[in-house]
């Protein structure tokens, strides 16, 4: 622990926009951790250059990435919010653990086979080996927490198999880090197939919520969200699509399922879809001035992307060292 509190460490991919499903699924709950949790955030840019990414326009989205966290809330005072790239550690204990992980468990990460599927003509070894480096991530800062969704918890399990791994030969070196599953908002759905989660490189636009669209954007997709048969709203898993949609609606309006039942018993389709337009645009609404401001601060944004930098390059360096000595590397001479 660096302090008092347990560590808690999580990211987020540095391209495109993010989405509605990343907002409630992770970082709206994010910001409220603080309390409880020493939190680490880190804008993942290292991970993204598993897929060929156009340079001028990847730096402009990690920036937008770090001035989104802050916009949803996050304090970069009370939190460490920084670049994975800028800490050259996540690459040094990446190898390291590379070499206590086994071929046939990187064999059986499902979200390989996924990606590589999506990106055939680019199946890379950096795409092969992304739990490794997603374990070095978290392992660097002895992290004791880690919030997952339903499909990240593979990463979690080979990344607390590493640190068992590893501790086995060398001793208590390593943390083993637990998961954490928020309560609500877990899992956000496309909104034109709630069979499959929201995601930010979906081709149908009509499908996903990005942050930063406009209130007739956000309003015009609700509007043509794919429902189910009948008209009544009710959660239930025989009505994926407005039980997605409810999902959504209680996470921005802070109700349960039954009070989002109750709101709207008697009332269609076309009428709830309207109110969760309304309500998601009006809770984004600060968020997208915040973050507005925070794009025209450069020497804001600068100021704490090197503070947090220097502060999380001296938590990953305290662990490096300690992983480097207990495998036989020569000590650096300082």
């Amino acid at each position: 622990m660096l302090g008092d509190k347990k560590i808690l460490y999580s990211g987020m991919q540095a391209t495109g926009t993010l989405t509605l499903g990343n907002y409630l699924g992770a970082l709206k709950n994010w910001v409220t951790l603080n309390e409880e949790y020493e939190c680490i955030y880190g804008v993942m840019d290292l991970h993204s250059l598993t897929v060929r990414q156009v340079p001028a326009e990847f730096r402009k989205n990690a920036r937008s990435l770090y001035a989104l966290y802050v916009a949803a809330g996050l304090d970069p005072e009370k939190n460490c919010i920084y670049y994975q790239s800028h800490v050259s550690g996540h690459a040094e204990l990446s190898w390291i653990l590379g070499c206590f992980t086994y071929m046939g468990e990187l064999n059986r990460m499902t979200q390989f086979k996924d990606k590589a599927s999506k990106h055939a003509d680019n199946v890379n070894a950096g795409l092969y080996t992304y739990p490794v480096l997603m374990a070095a991530d978290i392992l660097l800062y002895q992290a004791d927490v880690v919030p997952v969704g339903v499909d990240q918890k593979q990463h979690l399990e080979i990344t607390r198999d590493i640190a068992q791994r590893f501790n086995a030969v060398y001793g208590d070196v390593l943390t083993v880090p637990e998961a954490y599953i928020p309560k609500a908002g877990a899992k956000i759905m496309s909104l034109q197939d709630p069979q499959k989660k929201m995601s930010k490189s979906d081709e149908n636009a009509n499908a996903t919520i990005l942050l930063l669209d406009d209130r007739d954007s956000i309003l015009r997709k609700f509007k043509r969200a794919v429902t189910d048969s009948g008209s009544e709203v009710r959660y239930a898993a025989d009505k994926p699509g407005i039980s997605n949609l409810m999902e959504i609606y209680g996470c921005v309006a802070g109700k349960d399922m039954a009070a989002v039942e109750q709101e709207f018993d008697g009332k269609g389709y076309g009428e709830f879809k309207t109110a969760v337009g309304e309500a998601v645009a009006d809770h984004l609404k600060p968020l997208q001035a915040r973050y507005q401001e925070l794009m025209t601060d450069k020497a804001y944004l600068d100021a704490m992307i090197k503070q947090n930098d220097e502060k999380a390059q001296g938590y990953a360096v305290k662990t490096l060292r300690k992983v480097q000595k207990k495998v036989g590397l020569t000590e650096r001479i300082r």
